[in-house]
């Protein structure tokens, strides 16, 4: 387990383990939330990033598509 202290700013550093394995990039977007009594963090992720998210290894990703309307 690594640790990190609060500063007086109310600042933390990220682990550098935990950075590299997240693929953290400085000034990233990072979405806080209180969970059980703990902090979540989980990085914001952007667009070119989410291609493949979802995509499991090898299976195509299926998706209906809405039918054209007019306005």
């Amino acid at each position: 387990m690594t640790t990190s202290t609060i500063s007086p700013k109310f600042q933390i550093v990220i682990p550098k383990d935990v950075r590299r394995k997240l693929a953290l990039k400085p000034g990233q977007k990072l979405q806080v939330t209180e969970k059980g009594g703990g902090i979540e963090l989980r990085p914001i992720l952007s667009p070119d990033q989410l291609i493949g998210y979802l995509k499991k290894k090898g299976e195509p990703l299926e998706f209906e598509r809405e039918e054209d309307r007019e306005l």
